[in-house]
């Protein structure tokens, strides 16, 4: 039976919007991955993701966990919702003219700061479910091997970067999944 809809504040509070935004997170990882691996091009489909999906939708979870006091939840989401609007902003930055663009040594700067960020979220989670350990630790391994090939230019690296973002976001769909799936069966479905 779906949950009362007579108060919304009583709703908001059992409103879990941790699976939107782990979505969110998990597909649009997923889809650059697939592009880092060089399985598709970068395309506007990666882009859409990246700004409305990885972006909107990450934020609006952050908001919501904000809403209900969930410290973690709001600077994870809300931090990697920007994290995807500002590196599809970088990406489209060069259509813009030469001066707009981001040499390879500002990105690998920039992929390190979200590796130190994403190291200390790890630890975060050691005080939550294995499976968002995972998510964790797989995005913080993610982003230093970006920042790797970004400085040494060995294509390689980014190849092993694709497909350490492809668990990476697999394993955040997964979590996605689970949280979802044992709360609509009120068992567990999905072990986290």
């Amino acid at each position: 039976m779906p949950p009362s809809r007579s108060n919304p504040k009583e709703q908001l509070a059992r409103s879990n919007p941790v699976p939107l935004g782990l979505m969110g997170f998990g597909m649009t990882t997923v889809l650059l991955s697939i592009y880092n691996v060089g399985a598709i091009p970068l395309s506007g489909m990666i882009l859409a993701m990246g700004i409305f999906y990885g972006g909107l939708a990450q934020i609006i979870a952050g908001v919501f966990e904000f809403k209900k006091g969930n410290t973690f939840t709001t600077v994870a989401f809300c931090s990697y919702g920007l994290f995807w609007l500002s590196l599809v902003a970088l990406l489209l930055f060069p259509t813009l003219g030469s001066e707009w663009a981001v040499d390879s040594t500002s990105m690998g700067v920039y992929f390190v700061m979200w590796g130190i960020f994403t190291t200390y979220m790890f630890v975060g989670t050691l005080k939550l479910k294995r499976g968002l350990q995972v998510v964790f630790l797989s995005l913080a391994v993610l982003f230093f091997l970006l920042a790797t090939a970004e400085f040494t230019g060995i294509s390689v690296i980014k190849t092993i970067a694709g497909v350490e973002g492809i668990f990476c976001g697999a394993s955040a769909i997964y979590v996605a999944c689970a949280e979802v799936l044992n709360e609509m069966y009120k068992k567990t479905v999905l072990p986290l």
